[in-house]
Order: C-alpha cells, then sequence, then structure tokens
C-alpha cells in the first residue's frame, strides 16, 4: 500500500482530501502544520508528500527545501496552493516539487495527479 503524507492545516480540506485517498485504496496520514509534518517526514517513508503551501509554523516551500537535504530516497511532492500565479508554480517546481496544484481543485483532479506521481 502506497504512504502519502497530508500537510494541509484547513480540517475540512484534509478531511476530504485523506478520505477521498482512503477511498482509492492509499494510506494517508495527516499533519496539521509544517512543523508536525516535517517531524513526520523525519520519523518515516513515505511515497508522496501532499503539502499545503502556506502552513503555520513551517510553509510548504519551507517543507520542500528540507526534504531535499535528507540522506534518504526522496518522496515525491506535491504542493498545493490557492497562490495559482505562473510565478508561484514556478517557484515551487524550482524548489524541487513534483507537480502543482491550484486551489480549488476536483476530487477527481488530485485522485488522477497522485496517481501520475505514485505510479508513472
Amino acid at each position: 500500500m502506497n504512504r502519502i503524507l497530508l500537510a494541509e492545516d484547513e480540517a475540512v480540506l484534509r478531511m476530504l482530501i485523506s478520505d477521498t485517498l482512503e477511498d482509492e485504496g492509499y494510506e494517508i496520514e495527516v499533519a496539521c502544520d509544517g512543523e508536525e509534518a516535517w517531524g513526520m517526514i523525519q520519523a518515516d517513508a513515505y511515497d508522496l508528500l501532499i503539502l499545503d503551501y502556506m502552513m503555520p509554523k513551517l510553509t510548504g516551500l519551507e517543507l520542500i527545501g528540507r526534504v531535499r537535504e535528507l540522506d534518504s530516497p526522496l518522496p515525491k511532492m506535491l504542493m498545493l496552493s490557492a497562490k495559482s500565479q505562473q510565478a508561484e508554480q514556478d517557484r515551487v517546481l524550482a524548489a524541487g516539487a513534483d507537480a502543482f496544484m491550484s486551489k480549488p481543485f476536483s476530487p477527481n483532479e488530485l485522485v488522477k495527479k497522485v496517481k501520475e506521481l505514485i505510479h508513472g
């Protein structure tokens, strides 16, 4: 089973994403802020990180930077953001994210992107 860490500070969106991906057979762990996510990333291995761009304590962009410094195999990383300008997308991808999705998005779009990232 593929393991996904979802780092999202909005409770409703966190529940929607985790329920959607669990229904697809993925094992989901959740973090409510960037600092909690960083602790989980250091303690465990994930196939995919789904990171909110703007979170308390550490942003998604800061998390990408920290993950890139790890010695272990790097998970795929998907950034979610309400900042949908092309410059922001370019910045996120240049930092090391594998994909970017603008909020709002449909659950079907998310499932398609997650399958693409995990299964190629």
